[in-house]
């Protein structure tokens, strides 16, 4: 597999399977500003069209869960709630989600307290890998050898995607 690939993506989803775990990838489509929620303050940062929207399903689960999850960011501009260090609530975060322009993969990192959105949490098959927005598609690089990449619409059953690699 080559160390970095350039995969088209429109108003769709990316859908990037491991063996354990996924990534599920949207762009933000439009300008707007995300608000981001913390146990000491909020903030906003604004949102370009071609930033991306990752969730991340470390232990693997539902990936309608996850498109439903990150439209709603993406169409709704609900906010993200980062969680201070330590917090017992991350244990049971199944999926989390960054929003940025560019987005590196960490398995080192405790789910759902790093505010630095180009960092997220992801399993260990799938740490390292950099995930970038480019025009009219997306960059990956480093993609581990075991993962599948595939377009990835709500409501379509795993026989029926559309497998790119």
């Amino acid at each position: 597999m080559p160390d970095r690939m350039h995969v088209p993506l429109g108003e769709g989803l990316l859908l990037i399977r491991g063996e354990h775990s996924f990534l599920l990838i949207g762009k933000a489509g439009r300008r707007y500003a995300l608000r981001f929620e913390t146990f000491e303050k909020e903030y906003s940062e604004t949102v370009e069209p071609d930033d991306l929207i990752v969730v991340s399903g470390p232990e693997g689960g539902s990936v309608e869960a996850a498109g439903m999850l990150l439209e709603l960011v993406r169409g709704n501009h609900i906010p993200l709630v980062i969680l201070p260090k330590g917090h017992p609530g991350s244990k049971r975060l199944k999926m989390v989600v960054s929003v940025a322009p560019e987005i590196l993969l960490a398995c080192d990192i405790q789910r759902g307290t790093h505010p630095e959105q180009h960092l997220l949490c992801s399993s260990g098959e799938l740490a390292g890998m950099r995930i970038s927005g480019a025009e009219g598609g997306v960059e990956i690089e480093r993609m581990p050898p075991c993962t599948t990449v595939e377009y990835w619409e709500p409501g379509r059953y795993s026989g029926d995607k559309q497998q790119y690699i």
